[in-house]
Order: C-alpha cells, then structure tokens, then sequence
C-alpha cells in the first residue's frame, strides 16, 4: 500500500490497519518457519507497509505537538 493511500485514513484505521498487518507478519513468519509459505516476498512488504503506518502515525504526533506549542 502506498503511503499516499494511508494519508487518507484516519488514526483509528491506521492503528487497526497496523495490528492487523503485524498479525499477518506473525502468520507469515509462522508458515516460513513450518514451510508453507508460498510467497517470501509478501513478508517484506508486509515489513514495509507496517514502517510506513509507523512513520505517518510518528509524522502527526509530531505535527500536533507542533500545533500545541503554538
């Protein structure tokens, strides 16, 4: 998912977008180590969309401490 897509989601969703993306990561970890899993690659990108969440949440936090020390 591309970070301009996430921008529009509100905080609720990104933190549900967050926990349901580690909780793929968790399965997915789980079937590299069992041997099922058939795409390796989706385990980075799933990598990839949470540091992504985690950096436009961090972005607005900063944003509204800004705003409050206005």
């Amino acid at each position: 998912m591309k970070a301009s897509e996430l921008r529009n989601f509100t905080n609720e969703e990104l933190n549900q977008k967050l926990k349901d993306l580690r909780m793929e990561l968790f399965n997915l970890r789980f079937q590299a180590i069992t041997g099922q899993l058939a795409n390796p690659k989706r385990i980075q990108a799933v990598k990839r969309d949470i540091a992504r969440i985690k950096t436009i949440l961090r972005e607005r936090e900063l944003a509204a401490k800004r705003q409050e020390g206005r």
